[in-house]
Order: C-alpha cells, then structure tokens, then sequence
C-alpha cells in the first residue's frame, strides 16, 4: 500500500478559517444559521417562512448555494431582504472559504440573522463547518423514513432536526414516528421538529425554535 502525504488537512484548515468567519460574526452581532437538507426537502420554503414570521423583528439575509442555479436565491430576494447567490460549481456543498468571500462584501452590522442554505445534499455538507452558531437538518418524508439512518453523520453533527411534509406521510407510505426514533438513536439530545406548510402552528414552532436560540 502506498500512503501519499499530500501536506495539507483539507478539513482543519477548513476548521480554522470557519472559527474566524464565527468570530467576524460575532463582532457584527451576525447569528448564522447553516441550513442543510437535500434537494427537495423544504429548505427554501422553510427559510421563507422564517422570513416572513420573523423579518418583523429580525434584520435578515441569506447566502443561497446550489450547484448553478439560482433559483432559490431569486425567492429570498422577492421579499426584499440581502441576497447573495454562492454556485459552487462542481463541489455539492458550501465551505468556509466561500463564506468567507460572501461576508467580505457584506454590510454585517445591519444584519441580525443570516440564514446560509447548503447546497441540497445528505452527505457532503457534514464535514464543513462554515462559521455557524447553529446546524440544522431537514428531512422530507418524501424522501421515504429510511433517510434518517441513512445518513447518520449530519445528524449526529447537527444541533436542530426538521422533519417536513408531514401531512403528505400517510400518501408516501412514511412513518414520522418512526422518523424521529431514528433521530433520536442518532443524535438522543437534539430538538426535532414536524412541520408542514399547512400547518400553521407546526411554522409557528420552527419560528421560534430559531428566535429561542438568538
């Protein structure tokens, strides 16, 4: 076996700059939010959502990273709030060095919450630590209630849990029960949320979920 030393931890070196994006933040009174999920799961409504319940009494803006697109970022700025779209190209996640090129243009002091959407991935998005105070992950059930345990690590890195689209389980065969058992052998501290968009109360508590932590 030949080992190759290629000279450079790609992850700590990820780690440091993310601690000096986390303390640029805190010197602007900025609480970042790393919202993760895959590609159909709910972030960007919920992300809406949030904005829309909270932007009373929040001042908000929102890094969107996608692949090429920017789609995602097109919905935040119809709501009249800071908006800056991060393609990532070839990579399927955000990572430090990125944040750290979007808060360089970024006018801190007149935001109070900065939502960072991750590009749409499971997996990928685990390991990089962007400089956020709070990780959360989303999960549909449409993605069937197998995902959780299919991919462990993002839950057991993350700090919130959201499982989405719950009024639909019973039409795509999920047991949300089920779901949050799985969380729970994960992660057995970590809040976890159901929501759906149809349930108002369900929003009302992702809302404040988020405010409970700022």
């Amino acid at each position: 076996m030949h080992v190759i030393n290629v000279g450079h931890d790609v992850l700590k070196a990820n780690d440091m700059l993310a601690e000096k994006n986390k303390e640029l933040l805190d010197k602007n009174g900025v609480f970042a939010i790393n919202i993760m999920g895959a590609i159909g799961s709910g972030k960007t409504t919920l992300i809406e959502k949030a904005i829309e319940i909270l932007g009373d009494h929040y001042r908000i803006a929102v890094i969107a990273g996608d692949v090429v697109a920017d789609m995602d970022a097109a919905r935040f700025a119809k709501l009249g709030i800071t908006t800056i779209p991060v393609n990532t190209g070839r990579e399927c996640h955000l990572d430090a060095n990125l944040i750290e090129n979007v808060l360089s243009s970024m006018n801190l002091r007149d935001i109070d919450i900065l939502f960072m959407e991750n590009v749409g991935n499971l997996i990928c998005p685990t390991d990089y630590k962007l400089g956020e105070h709070l990780r959360i992950v989303i999960v549909s059930v449409t993605e069937g209630d197998d995902i959780v345990l299919k991919h462990p690590m993002i839950f057991r890195s993350a700090d919130v849990a959201v499982i989405h689209k719950t009024d639909i389980a019973e039409a795509v065969y999920a047991d949300c029960e089920k779901m949050e058992r799985d969380v729970r052998q994960l992660n057995p501290n970590i809040p976890i949320l159901l929501t759906s968009i149809r349930d108002t109360e369900s929003i009302e508590q992702w809302c404040s979920k988020i405010s409970s932590y700022i």
